[in-house]
């Protein structure tokens, strides 16, 4: 062994007795609410007197179970430490169901131990709750609290958490929301470097450079000196407020929990790296409201064994079970048989994503495990992919691209334009890199049209079915019941029928106008030649 090894070991050896000997004056629980709502969360603070820990985050924990009254069911929980002088721990409780639940919460450190208890009534108030998969129609989401169907409708604002006043992220979620997106890719950890060929730049109002982490020089990219086992409060805790209000609209959060990018991040399957991602279960996990996501271009910086492995671990760590994803840039490199894996999530940037959403749907089939399927990075408006053709990255192509994605069972995230600037005139824009957006920007009330459309009948009953339509035109059917057809280029379409009596009309991808049609008829129908010479939907509905 060598001397530094040595005098490591004897450092540890003498640290171990004054940790055993933790010395605060006492610890008070706060109580839980008479009453929450259901998919709510009831928060208890402990509150440490004299607080005597070296560090918060790794000398001292909270634990709690909750559990319904009749004990029918239980959920063990981790709290987590939010003072930096070691003061002040939380704990968050989400009751998925109404009824009565009694909690204990346990302050450890060292050899002292206080534990607390309460009970708490959980009330229906129709709050839509976590994304799950529907158990019978699992090709799609359901909200778990009323069982209404979720058409994923994404965009991304990965540093949106960058913005010095939270009024901006708050205005940046209501706008999205307006617009009929109802998820955010977001995320915790990521530093990027700002050549990016968008006029978009650190600055006094916002910087790309995130910081979840206490750190020496959190302006240095290269070099911010993290300390990987404190937490920077300030971060999290506006992190906290900005899930709130994001649930508060019904708008789910992917949390993306690093970014391929960022150099600067923990060591693979290290303490450090799974403190961190504990710490973002103990924290969000009382969140309704979010999904996880293991990284963003995954496999270019952790292997597949890496994600099996911490995708069972995140399974394990989070109490409540939210979805969990990975975001590689190939298709294939998926856990999809694994119980871990809630939905793909890949990024793949041709303009010929109907055929690889159905190719996805055929790899998920192999398995035996039928779950969700999108893409959640296929472009991002004004910017990519540099190697296609002219145009390809306009808003009219991406929208057409997401019907071409919808078509084939699928769900999709685009980004809107950054090019309106960012720290840069005119300073109005960020769009795929930071959420915020100006009416200028209107890519996405393009897509608000295709979500008016599904939405307007029960696409998640329908499979494609591209088979019953000709002249390369796309079908989504439950045979007998409801055909959705969508004309890339216009034109007529003759649809292969159950015989039947079926209302129809005319729908305009890109206005939303509904125009009404004699009904039709099986086993064979000619649609009229659509209105004008852009993308055209039908939608066939039995009497």
């Amino acid at each position: 062994m060598t001397r530094r090894l040595k005098w490591l070991s004897i450092g540890i050896v003498a640290l171990s007795p004054l940790m055993l000997a933790a010395n605060p004056a006492d610890v008070t629980f706060s109580s839980a609410p008479a009453q929450v709502e259901r998919f709510d969360y009831v928060e208890i603070t402990a509150t440490v007197r004299t607080p005597d820990v070296r560090n918060p985050f790794t000398d001292a924990t909270l634990t709690g179970t909750l559990e319904t009254a009749d004990g029918s069911r239980k959920w063990n929980v981790e709290g987590f430490a939010d003072s930096e002088d070691g003061s002040v721990y939380r704990i968050r409780f989400m009751p998925i169901a109404a009824g009565d639940y009694r909690y204990t919460v346990t302050y450890s450190q060292g050899d002292f131990k206080k534990t607390g208890s309460g009970t708490f009534r959980a009330v229906e108030a129709h709050r839509r709750g976590m994304l799950g998969v529907d158990p019978a129609y699992p090709w799609h989401f359901i909200w778990t609290g009323t069982g209404e169907h979720f058409f994923f409708n994404g965009t991304t604002a990965y540093f949106i958490m960058g913005w010095k006043e939270e009024r901006i992220i708050d205005f940046s979620i209501e706008r999205l929301h307006r617009l009929k997106v109802n998820r955010m890719r977001v995320a915790i950890e990521g530093r990027e470097a700002t050549f990016f060929g968008e006029p978009v730049m650190n600055g006094p109002a916002w910087s790309v450079m995130l910081d979840p982490w206490k750190a020496e020089n959190a302006n240095d990219y290269d070099h911010p000196g993290f300390d990987y086992s404190r937490f920077n409060l300030w971060y999290w805790q506006r992190f906290d407020r900005m899930l709130r209000f994001a649930r508060e609209r019904d708008m789910n959060i992917s949390l993306v929990l690093m970014m391929n990018d960022s150099h600067v991040f923990p060591a693979a399957g290290s303490e450090d790296e799974h403190r961190f991602i504990r710490y973002a279960v103990a924290r969000f996990g009382a969140f309704s409201n979010i999904t996880w996501d293991l990284g963003d271009d995954l496999d270019s910086f952790r292997d597949e064994k890496w994600t099996h492995e911490t995708g069972t671990l995140l399974e394990g760590w989070d109490p409540y079970k939210h979805l969990e994803t990975s975001h590689p840039v190939h298709i294939e490199h998926q856990d999809r048989a694994s119980s871990w894996f809630g939905f793909t999530s890949y990024q793949e940037w041709s303009r010929d994503q109907h055929r690889l959403m159905l190719e996805s749907r055929r790899l998920q089939e192999k398995t035996g495990r039928i779950i969700p399927q999108t893409n959640e990075e296929y472009g991002y408006e004004d910017h990519y992919p540099l190697w296609a053709q002219p145009g390809s990255d306009s808003s009219d192509v991406l929208r057409r691209t997401a019907w071409d994605i919808a078509m084939a069972g699928g769900y999709q995230t685009a980004g809107e334009t950054a090019r309106r600037g960012t720290n840069i005139w005119p300073d109005m824009g960020g769009g795929w890199m930071n959420g915020r957006g100006d009416d200028t920007m209107t890519m996405f009330l393009g897509y608000g049209h295709m979500v008016d459309f599904f939405t307007g009948f029960e696409w998640w009953k329908s499979n494609p079915h591209d088979e019953l339509v000709d002249n390369g035109n796309y079908c989504l059917a439950d045979p007998g019941k409801t055909y959705a057809v969508y004309l890339p280029h216009a034109g007529h379409v003759t649809v292969q029928l159950e015989p039947g009596h079926y209302r129809t009309y005319w729908f305009s991808a890109m206005t939303g106008e509904k125009v009404d049609l004699p009904d039709a008829t099986g086993p064979s129908w000619t649609s009229p030649d659509a209105p004008d010479r852009n993308d055209w939907a039908l939608l066939l509905q039995a009497d």
